[in-house]
C-alpha cells in the first residue's frame, strides 16, 4: 500500500496541470498529495469513497482527483470509476435505483467520465447520460411551457421543482462533454437561470427582482421562489455568492458575453461582495461548494485578476488557493465546521477543495 501511494504521489507531482499560482507551489502540491492520501485511505473495497451517500460524492472525488493531477489510470481512480459505472441505468442515467436526485448524480457522473475520457473509451456512457439529463429537464415534456418559472431547470425529484444548483451542474456537465452552447437544452436552461437573477427586465418577468434588484442570484424562481439566504423585508429573495457564481458560469457556458446586461449585473454584485473568507450572504454555510463554484466561474470569465467595487485588483487564483490550503486538516482532508449541506463530511468537502484548486490553475 505504501509503495502504491508513493508511486501515485510522484505521478501527481509530475502531471499537475499548468503553472501554480503565486501561492507557494510546494504547499499546493503537498496539499494535493495529502488529499490523495486521505481519499485513498477512505476508499472501500467497492471503490466508493462514501457508499452511504450514493454515487455523486464518489463522482466529485474522481473529478477532483483527476483535474488536480492524478492520472485517470491511477488504481484509486480506476476503482472509483468502476464503482460509479455500476450505477448506470438502462435509460442512460447514472444514479441509484429510485433515486430522488437522479439529475444531480448523473450530471456529477458526466463530469467524472469526461475527466477520465482522454482516449474516448467512455463515449457510450457519456452519450447515454447526456440523453438522460435532457429527458428529465423541466420543459414541455413535464407539462411546463416557457411561461412557467420552472421551465428549463433541473432539480431534485424529491423537491418537485428545479433549482439553480442542479441546473448549473447540468449545464456544466453538458458543456464539459462537448455539447454546444446553442444546444436546445442549454438554451432552455438559460431561461431558467435568467429567472433566478435579481435583475428586472425582459429575461425575468417574475415579481422577485423588483423587490431586490441587486443583480445577484437566488436558489430558484419555481414554486413561489426560494432563496437559501432568506427574504428581504418586502418579500424579495436575497442574493448570495454561491448561487451568483453558479448563475454567472451558467450564463457564460450558455454563450452570453461580458457585455450582456445579465453578466454585467452578476459581475457587479460579485465585485461588491468579493471575499473568500465566507460565502457572502450565507456566512460559513456552503463554503467549499462556494469555493469550487467561484473558481469555475472566475475561470470561465477569462480574467487573471478580479477588480472589486473599491477598485482594488485581486489575483483571485492566488487568494483562493491560499484560503483553501490554509484550511486543510492534518490528515489531508477538508471539512466545514458549519455542517449544512453535508459539508461536515470530509470526503465531500475534500472533493470540492480539489476541484477548486484545479480550477485555480491556469
Amino acid at each position: 500500500m505504501l509503495a502504491r501511494l508513493a508511486a501515485s504521489f510522484a505521478l501527481v507531482a509530475t502531471f499537475l496541470p499548468g503553472p501554480a499560482p503565486a501561492a507557494d507551489e510546494a504547499a499546493v502540491r503537498l496539499a494535493i498529495t495529502k488529499a490523495y492520501a486521505f481519499l485513498a485511505k477512505a476508499q472501500d473495497d467497492s471503490g466508493s469513497f462514501k457508499p452511504d451517500l450514493g454515487p455523486a460524492v464518489t463522482g466529485l472525488a474522481v473529478t477532483g482527483l483527476v483535474r488536480s493531477g492524478t492520472p485517470a489510470d491511477d488504481p484509486v481512480v480506476v476503482k472509483a470509476l468502476d464503482y460509479l459505472l455500476t450505477f448506470r441505468q438502462p435509460d442512460g442515467g447514472i444514479y441509484s435505483p429510485d433515486s430522488p436526485v437522479a439529475n444531480y448524480e448523473t450530471s456529477i457522473a458526466m463530469l467524472a467520465l469526461a475527466a477520465c475520457n482522454a482516449e474516448g473509451r467512455l463515449q457510450d456512457e457519456i452519450a447515454g447520460a447526456v440523453k438522460f439529463v435532457k429527458q428529465i429537464q423541466w420543459d414541455d415534456g413535464e407539462g411546463k411551457p416557457e411561461s412557467d418559472p420552472a421551465f428549463g431547470g433541473a432539480g431534485y425529484g424529491k423537491k418537485s421543482r428545479p433549482d439553480l444548483s442542479n441546473t448549473a451542474f447540468m449545464i456544466e456537465a453538458l458543456r464539459t462533454v462537448g455539447e454546444s452552447e446553442n444546444d436546445l437544452a442549454i438554451q432552455r436552461a438559460l431561461v431558467f437561470v435568467s429567472r433566478a437573477q435579481n435583475l428586472p427586465g425582459p429575461h425575468n418577468p417574475l415579481p422577485f427582482p423588483e423587490k431586490n434588484p441587486d443583480g445577484g442570484f437566488y436558489y430558484t424562481p419555481a414554486n413561489g421562489g426560494e432563496s437559501q439566504a432568506g427574504t428581504t423585508v418586502n418579500g424579495g429573495l436575497r442574493s448570495y455568492a454561491s448561487m451568483t457564481y453558479a448563475g454567472l458560469k451558467s450564463m457564460i457556458f450558455a454563450g452570453l458575453k461580458a457585455d450582456d446586461p445579465r453578466v454585467k449585473a452578476a459581475t457587479e454584485w460579485l465585485k461588491k461582495h468579493y471575499t473568500f473568507a465566507e460565502n457572502p450572504g450565507m456566512g460559513q454555510a456552503g463554503l467549499f461548494y462556494f469555493y469550487q463554484t467561484a473558481s469555475k466561474a472566475l475561470g470561465v470569465l477569462g480574467t487573471d485578476t478580479f477588480t472589486d467595487a473599491a477598485g482594488q485588483q485581486h489575483d483571485w487564483r492566488d487568494e483562493l488557493t491560499t484560503a483553501i490550503v490554509s484550511r486543510q486538516r492534518a490528515d489531508g482532508s477538508w471539512a466545514n465546521a458549519n455542517e449544512r449541506w453535508l459539508e461536515g463530511e470530509p470526503v465531500l468537502t475534500t472533493a470540492y477543495a480539489l476541484l477548486a484548486l484545479a480550477n485555480c490553475r491556469k
